[in-house]
């Protein structure tokens, strides 16, 4: 006769610890796993072409990079831009977000998918605290170029401040060429607020431009702080992610094998 299975109570027990046991384990292994997505958000006045370099770096790196073409037409339409790009990727990913694209990064960074957050010279707001509130929190930057809206509710950079106020340390034609391919935002997105910023669950980093004309430099270093960001501070303009591509690929790349860990 075979002999039955019979659970007594001691096993019965034991059950709920092996199950713990078993989930402790499955939860190392994805703690383990390395982090081989980027999603990469750009700011206003840009595009998603501005990221190519940095694409380029973490590419050769092996890395598996994705670039958000956020409209700038609206808060919510930008951060359901990049949560299409994050529905795609195939495992944990690391998002990174460029000045404006930071607010973005702060409310779609909630997303399972999201392991660690790379914010480069950009907004981090706090929750229920508009960008508006925050560019008026300090100083302005003296050679911001950053226009009142239009009769159609867009924000533009002026042309004439685009090379010096945006980015300094970019060749002048190419600056020309920025100023005049630029997507202009709406200006409903400095009003908008994020009620849980994921940065106050999700690992930081932070990227300082220290010769930002756009976002104050110390501006960027109380954001960071109140983040308990890890900090790099890059001698760059406010578009350092193209000046100094391979310093930023290589905070985004601390970034992903931090979270590998």
């Amino acid at each position: 006769m075979k002999k039955l299975f019979l659970l007594t109570p001691q096993k019965i027990v034991g059950i709920p610890v092996m199950l713990f046991a078993i989930l402790l384990l499955h939860t190392a292994v994805i703690a383990q796993s390395p982090v081989k997505n980027v999603v990469l958000v750009h700011g206003a006045f840009a595009d998603g072409s501005g990221w190519e370099a940095v694409y380029k770096i973490l590419k050769k790196k092996g890395y598996n990079v994705s670039v958000v073409g956020n409209p700038n037409t609206g808060f919510a339409d930008d951060v359901a831009a990049t949560k299409r790009v994050l529905d795609r990727q195939d495992g944990p990913t690391i998002l990174v977000g460029h000045s404006y694209g930071g607010a973005i990064i702060t409310e779609a960074g909630n997303h399972s998918k999201v392991a660690g957050l790379v914010y480069v010279a950009a907004f981090a707001p706090d929750a229920n605290e508009t960008l508006l509130q925050l560019l008026q929190s300090g100083p302005p930057a003296p050679n911001s170029g950053i226009l009142p809206p239009d009769a159609n509710g867009y924000i533009w950079y002026d042309t004439k401040k685009y090379h010096s106020g945006f980015c300094a340390d970019l060749p002048k034609e190419q600056a020309e060429f920025l100023a005049d391919s630029q997507i202009p935002v709406s200006a409903s997105v400095f009003g908008a607020t994020i009620a849980n910023p994921a940065w106050k669950t999700k690992k930081t980093w932070y990227i300082v431009a220290q010769e930002d004309q756009t976002i104050p430099p110390d501006g960027e270093r109380f954001m960071a702080k109140r983040m308990n960001a890890s900090v790099t501070e890059i001698k760059a303009s406010h578009l350092v992610f193209m000046s100094k591509p391979q310093a930023v690929a290589d905070v985004i790349e601390t970034a992903a094998k931090a979270n590998s860990k």
